[in-house]
């Protein structure tokens, strides 16, 4: 079910690549012989509707969850092969290398919004207290919420948790930061302040995998759109072809929704 657009042809490896990845929970399949691969630099959208497969994917990448079949590869080397050759890496480094930005924010509510942002720093990468709370102050000024530095989770906005959220992966310095639905769980007017950070974040060159119902930020941030169905990939490529001159009449009726424009209203990061 899937297609090789998308795919590249130079000699370097992706950054992170699943050939014919598949998950199954139970007798359930969930995600059946999908293809995908991310450039470094590279921003890249995955839309469909719910139920397709496409956050068991992302959580695939990182391996929150184990695939059932399949290869995972990091810049050419091998992670894992299933169902043979399971993980015979440091999950925990390789896990530091990639980001991950929940749809429900998943922060530590009995710690501040500083804290938050300096824990892995701290526990994962092994720097002092004062070097992460350090790192954690700056990002939360780049992001135009140090005024929140000491601001427990219950007291915060949807849009001030998810930002804040953002700038905890920023805090471990990633390859890549994958993204689940970052603004489906906030009010509508607090999507374009976090759209508006991660759209900042794309502009400098950030690598970014972003699991979408945002056709219209999808169109404008993306440099390649996939589109998922089933639990596999419909069509894959270039975000003005995906959009302009889809191949597959059911990526026609996916993204048949009008591409709506999003609001600029959060700082630049």
């Amino acid at each position: 079910m899937t297609t090789d657009e998308g795919r590249g042809t130079g000699s370097s490896p992706a950054l992170i690549e699943v050939v014919g990845l598949g998950k199954d929970f139970g007798s359930k399949s969930v995600l059946d012989g999908v293809d995908f691969r991310v450039e470094s630099g590279e921003k890249v959208c995955i839309v469909g509707p719910s139920g397709s497969g496409k956050t068991t994917l992302l959580r695939c990448l990182n391996l929150l969850i184990e695939p059932s079949r399949g290869t995972l590869l990091h810049r050419g080397e091998l992670v894992g092969e299933w169902p043979d050759r399971r993980p015979a890496i440091d999950l925990k480094a390789y896990r530091s290398r990639i980001g991950f930005v929940f749809q429900h924010f998943e922060l530590f509510p009995h710690l501040t919004a500083l804290g938050n942002i300096a824990l892995a720093p701290r526990h994962i990468l092994g720097e002092s207290r004062a070097d992460a709370r350090r790192k954690a102050q700056g990002l939360l000024t780049r992001i135009g919420l140090d005024h929140l530095a000491d601001a427990h989770p219950h007291t915060l906005s949807g849009g001030q948790k998810q930002r804040i959220a953002i700038a905890r992966a920023l805090a471990m310095e990633p390859e890549l930061i994958l993204f689940d639905e970052p603004t489906s769980a906030l009010d509508p007017e607090m999507v374009g302040e976090v759209l508006s950070m991660m759209a900042a974040l794309a502009a400098g060159g950030t690598t970014m995998v972003i699991v979408t119902h945002e056709l219209g930020f999808a169109h404008e941030i993306a440099d390649k759109v996939v589109v998922m169905e089933s639990g596999g990939i419909v069509e894959q490529g270039p975000t003005k072809e995906v959009f302009d001159n889809p191949r597959n009449p059911r990526t026609r009726e996916i993204l048949r929704p009008p591409k709506t424009t999003w609001g600029q209203t959060a700082p630049i990061v």
